[in-house]
């Protein structure tokens, strides 16, 4: 098990997202929605929608657009916020790499993390292909990547297990404290990151009540490795950026644009 399928992990996500992120990430909202006003006319796939962020604000403003999660936990708690909205969307559990959906799509869009997830480069083909295949002629998808930082991998590269960093504090859904602690480590050879996450529930006084520890692996990506990947996957870029404001790319964070190249 990763760590979002956890059903602890999906019920508390937002409320440590926000403090994570600072409240709601307007730049992020605002780029899919201008992707969605572009390239969405034929309909939108929200792919590792978690929460349902993204998905729901697009909703929200009229678009057409469905969900899909790997995790059932994250799917479920989807679901209870739309329905909360008065909102009847189509949101399904499904492993990017292998889901199936009636229709086919005009964009797709993978948001933060979701891609990173993938942890081999056959899973990260498998995946474009797959999207590849529910996506309309021409269709366009948007992902991140994350490419290899030397001085910051080399740091975790001698990360043990135990190595635990503060990340945060913030209310749960329960109403309680809970303070976020990890410990990651790089394998160069895999260019996986891998550790746990330790979730501390605290009491009134501040004490420890309880102790949760879930596991996360993610990928990066070099970017020179993403271009061949991508087309390989029968996908052209339309454009790359540092961030959701648009900045040029950076050698860190990857913001890709592509769009589906007919055979």
């Amino acid at each position: 098990m990763d760590l979002h399928d956890y059903i602890d992990v999906a019920q508390n996500y937002d409320n440590y997202l926000s403090v994570m992120y600072g409240g709601v990430d307007k730049a992020l909202l605002d780029f899919y929605s201008e992707l969605a006003a572009g390239y969405g006319q034929g309909g939108v796939i929200d792919i590792a929608c978690g929460t349902g962020a993204v998905l729901l604000h697009l909703a929200q403003r009229g678009f057409d657009v469905d969900g899909t999660d790997l995790s059932e936990a994250m799917v479920d708690v989807s679901r209870k916020k739309a329905a909360g909205l008065g909102l009847s969307l189509n949101i399904f559990a499904g492993n990017m790499t292998d889901f199936t959906s009636a229709r086919k799509y005009s964009l797709a869009i993978i948001a933060r993390s979701g891609f990173m997830h993938l942890t081999t480069p056959g899973e990260q083909r498998k995946a474009l292909l797959n999207i590849r295949e529910h996506l309309l002629p021409g269709g366009i998808l948007t992902l991140n990547t994350f490419a290899p930082n030397i001085e910051l991998q080399y740091g975790q590269i001698k990360t043990s297990p135990d190595d635990y960093t503060f990340r945060l504090e913030y209310v749960n859904a329960d109403g309680q404290r809970e303070k976020i602690y990890n410990a990651i480590s790089y394998d160069p050879v895999t260019q996986v990151m891998s550790g746990d996450w330790k979730f501390e529930t605290l009491g009134g006084d501040g004490e420890v009540i309880e102790t949760r520890i879930r596991p996360l692996k993610m990928r990066q990506t070099y970017k020179t490795e993403m271009e061949y990947l991508i087309e390989l996957s029968g996908f052209e870029i339309v454009s790359v950026y540092g961030d959701y404001d648009r900045n040029p790319a950076s050698n860190g964070n990857l913001i890709w644009i592509l769009r589906k190249i007919e055979n």
